[in-house]
């Protein structure tokens, strides 16, 4: 046991050692020292979305590098723990240095994958839209089943999330929903997620008890920045102001300050309702316009490049993975192969292997 441990702690050794030389830590280090010399500036929140942006980095960096940096310590005194566990025979010490060894492999696999977000967007906070797509009730149902497992995913990871906009289904479930993940690396995590996720189970709104398949579709985009809005006329836009729906009876139901608004030219819809003001729940539905116009912008030169690749994998709208309820439970991905027969804990927000393969996998391709 003690020469797996300390071949396991090499290898972790290792690990870390790639990770520090892609990361650059020290020049991360630099990059700390030189934002805390802007985010000392007297003056700095004069202009507050720059200021924003500074403290932001400042944060997500200073993160970066004391992970790594604990990472380190902790191996080193795991790698000492073994040393001095096998010079005085100490079982006890030998179970706790294996107990480290499991830890650190998951943070260490942890912070590898985050080592290969390195995408123009990847350090964003996310956007994310679910959609019910073909399945009647059921698809309704399914997609606020999605919407519960990516919130449980971010609670469990103190993400923070808020939800734009809500189309309630007639029967049951949602039509479509819109909701805002705010974390270092969140579009760069949760855009592995994006495509169509099919499940197969008992329907619980058939009186016969059949087997229904239904479809949801999961789309995911980075919140705009300032520095790459896109500018867009007013006589380009339709704007719409209806009255919030949902259960319950806030005094966010009472007035008509949901706002709703197409960009004519590509008809593309926005709404937000999350606000009691008008105008508040305006300018956040711009912000989802400009997030979506950049993304159509992207996917408009992807096209381009692809055409003359010869390529066209990777269109949004694929089946990226099955959830079977009935016959048998099983989740399983379908570019991956990654899967599990625990599909409770993948539905209450469980989806990190899934999220990594996932990361993996587009890096690979």
């Amino acid at each position: 046991m003690s020469n797996e441990l300390k071949s396991q702690l090499e290898d972790l050794q290792r690990a870390l050692n790639t990770i520090s030389a892609v990361l650059d830590v020290e020049r991360l280090k630099q990059e700390i020292a030189e934002l805390e010399i802007k985010a000392s500036d007297p003056n700095l929140w004069d202009d507050q979305v720059a200021a924003q942006k500074i403290t932001s980095k400042l944060s997500m960096v200073q993160s970066q590098v004391l992970k790594f940096e604990q990472l380190s310590v902790r191996l080193s005194d795991a790698l000492v723990l073994l040393e001095l566990a096998l010079s005085e025979s100490d079982s006890h010490s030998l179970t706790e240095v294996e107990s480290e060894v499991l830890a650190l492999t998951g943070l260490i696999r942890s912070l590898e994958v985050q080592t290969l977000m390195n995408g123009e967007f990847d350090e964003r906070d996310a956007l994310v839209t679910i959609r019910a797509e073909a399945g009647g009730v059921d698809a309704a149902d399914w997609a606020s089943m999605l919407l519960r497992m990516y919130l449980r995913y971010c609670e469990r990871h103190d993400w923070s999330t808020e939800i734009y906009d809500t189309s309630y289904a007639e029967e049951a479930g949602i039509k479509s929903v819109t909701f805002r993940v705010s974390a270092p690396y969140a579009y760069g995590t949760l855009s592995v997620e994006q495509g169509t996720h099919r499940l197969v189970r008992i329907s619980p709104f058939d009186s016969q008890n059949r087997r229904h398949t239904s479809f949801a579709g999961v789309e995911v985009i980075p919140v705009v920045e300032q520095s790459d809005a896109i500018e867009i006329s007013d006589d380009e836009l339709r704007v719409d102001v209806y009255r919030s729906s949902g259960p319950g009876g806030q005094g966010v139901n009472t007035t008509d300050s949901a706002v709703r608004i197409t960009h004519i030219p590509t008809g593309i819809v926005v709404a937000c309702q999350n606000e009691r003001s008008q105008l508040q729940n305006k300018a956040t539905a711009l912000g989802i316009l400009q997030a979506k116009l950049l993304e159509r912008h992207r996917h408009e030169e992807q096209a381009k490049i692809d055409a003359l690749k010869g390529d066209s994998a990777g269109s949004w709208g694929a089946q990226i993975r099955n959830y079977v309820l009935h016959p048998y439970q099983m989740v399983k991905d379908a570019r991956t192969e990654h899967e599990t027969g625990n599909t409770s804990a993948v539905l209450d927000g469980e989806i990190d292997e899934f999220i990594e393969a996932g990361i993996r996998w587009r890096k690979q391709s």
